[in-house]
């Protein structure tokens, strides 16, 4: 791609906003690569501090042990682009209070831990905006076989999955496949919003 194509698609994706519910594995590696592409704005809604074991897979460093993730991420973009906007909560996302924090996103990325947590999460998102696009993610443990990550699209629900893995209870959390993943859902992303104008 020339240089010219490359700064038209940064620039259209300035206008948008990229709500991020998790900055952990799948969403802090999905901000980072969302902000190397241009996106304008960040919501960020994670409670959680980086910790020594979230390094083999998150977008930490041994510096940020102790720090909220939020503020981290938050850090990190602004090195890449200091124009970019970040708005962060230091928030546990709880069910009935989930989609207000993402009310101005164009598109929200599931990024959580629990399993009841991201069902609630997409339940709520789905109810409160049913025309914004939702990409969640669900198989994120375990290596090899990155050919069975595949996306299913329900209205505007896009699920990035690998249909075979095992949980994360039963199996490791890795860097390749996690940030596999994670890039996966910002494709997404960034390609409905290019596609949609």
């Amino acid at each position: 791609m020339d240089n010219q194509k490359q700064s038209i698609l940064h620039s259209r994706l300035q206008s948008y906003t990229l709500g991020i519910a998790g900055v952990g594995g799948l969403g802090s590696n999905a901000a980072i690569s969302l902000a190397r592409v241009g996106i304008g704005r960040f919501i960020l809604v994670d409670f959680d501090r980086v910790e020594e074991s979230n390094l083999n897979r998150q977008y930490f460093f041994r510096e940020h042990i102790g720090k909220y993730k939020v503020e981290v991420i938050r850090e990190l973009i602004n090195r890449i682009d200091p124009t970019i906007q970040v708005t962060t909560y230091k928030q546990r996302l709880e069910p009935g209070k989930m989609a207000p924090f993402f009310k101005d996103a164009d598109v929200i990325i599931e990024a959580l831990d629990a399993a009841e947590t991201k069902t609630q999460f997409i339940e709520e998102i789905q109810q409160k905006y049913p025309k914004k696009l939702l990409v969640a993610a669900s198989g994120v443990a375990g290596y090899g076989h990155m050919d069975r990550i595949k996306t299913m699209t329900c209205g505007t629900l896009a699920l990035c999955y690998d249909p075979k893995a095992k949980s994360s209870e039963e199996d490791v959390l890795m860097a390749p496949k996690v940030c596999a993943m994670a890039n996966w859902q910002a494709d997404i992303a960034i390609t409905y919003l290019l596609e949609k104008e």
